[in-house]
């Protein structure tokens, strides 16, 4: 096992600057219950973009130091300081998951049968080379299973099953899910062709909609067509959708959605209603790919609900039992039903070029990366 062990960190100073760099921490030593993952793939998921450049004006970002010791700095809108002051003066750990070969272990039995073993893993800090983790935040793959096709087998996967889980507690039979042809959007589509759960998928390009349609999509309704609405509303009259997930936020969309849902359960109501139906309808915004206020022209009653889905609250309303099993199942199909593909691969230096940034930094639909901590 290696003694060097680089780590990506981020850091906001007082004086309004980002920078993110390596800095190299040393091999960390397991208590009883933890073992150390030498960490060989880590996806780049938007939710690590927040921890990674927080609300920098990446505009403002400049290259400094060579080629494998790189650091950037970027410009914090004063404006933004006050929401990010916890973080002032902190080097931030990058990474929310990843996975690898277990090289070290803890004395616990729990711990020691990991090792050797490769493994998923969560938790703040995974774009590192060597990182100690707690056994409750390992998930052995399958043998046979590589840490390429494991390295996303928490953040997509579970987020993907907490949308479905949540469905049935709250009582709805169908799912609307938004920006829908992405690495999360194309998971969620097997999981409800698997389950027999009607979902309506909204894309924005033609490409999308024939992605989604080749793998066996049925409702598929395009935001850039003219008819989107009335394509929204049909599909939403033939599946009886009332919950959606959103993960761009800002715009109208929320507001189009929960309009159809009502025009969909009202187009054969024929007694007027000040107050609208009576039938409940949620929205869950769960990303920030539009930055803007979320704009809402009320016309779809008063029984509605717009609310953020964060995944680590939704699995703890979900209970233990339910999350186990969703863990287990993503164990077992990760390389089918929650199969992830990346269009690049870039060590921890070549994270922090710029050219890299402007690529990954749009994150755009059917491009991912996948970060390699061992590559040189």
């Amino acid at each position: 096992m290696s003694d060097k062990n680089l780590q990506l960190i981020s850091t906001i100073s007082d004086d309004n600057k980002l920078t993110v760099s390596l800095q190299d921490i040393g091999m960390p030593q397991p208590s009883d219950d933890e073992v150390v993952v030498r960490i060989e793939a880590a996806p780049l998921n938007p939710s690590d973009l927040a921890i990674l450049f927080s609300v920098a004006d990446m505009s403002t970002a400049a290259q400094s130091g060579d080629d494998q010791n790189p650091v950037i700095t970027a410009d914090v809108p004063a404006k933004f300081m006050p929401a990010v002051k916890t973080r002032v003066g902190k080097d931030t750990p990058v990474g929310n998951e990843g996975a690898g070969t277990v090289v070290a272990a803890g004395s616990l039995p729990a711990a020691q049968a990991l090792m050797g073993k490769t493994v998923a893993v969560i938790g703040g800090g995974t774009y590192r080379q060597y990182h100690c983790v707690n056994v409750q935040s390992c998930l052995e793959l399958k043998e046979g299973t590589t840490a390429k096709e494991g390295a996303s087998s928490f953040v997509n996967p579970l987020t993907a099953l907490a949308m479905t889980e949540t469905m049935r507690a709250e009582g709805h039979k169908a799912i609307i899910h938004a920006a829908a042809a992405s690495s999360l959007g194309q998971m969620l589509n097997r999981i409800c062709m698997a389950d027999g759960i009607d979902l309506i998928n909204i894309v924005r390009k033609d490409e999308q909609e024939t992605l989604l349609r080749d793998m066996g999509a049925k409702y598929v309704v395009n935001s850039s067509s003219e008819s989107f609405l009335d394509d929204l509303t049909a599909a939403i009259i033939e599946t009886g959708a009332t919950i959606a997930f959103d993960p761009i936020g800002g715009g109208q969309l929320t507001s189009d959605i929960l309009n159809c849902m009502e025009a969909a359960i009202t187009h054969d109501v024929e007694e007027y209603s000040v107050y609208g139906s009576n039938t409940f309808k949620q929205v869950y915004v769960y990303g920030a790919l539009n930055r803007g206020p979320i704009v809402l022209n009320r016309n779809f009653g008063f029984a509605w609900g717009v609310g953020g889905f964060l995944l680590f609250n939704a699995l703890g309303k979900l209970g233990t039992k339910t999350v186990m099993k969703m863990r287990q199942r993503v164990a077992d199909e990760i390389t089918t039903t929650f199969a992830s593909s990346y269009t690049h691969e870039v060590s921890l230096p070549e994270v922090l070029h710029l050219q890299s940034i402007a690529a990954y930094g749009k994150q755009a639909t059917g491009e991912k990366y996948l970060i390699t901590p061992q590559q040189s």
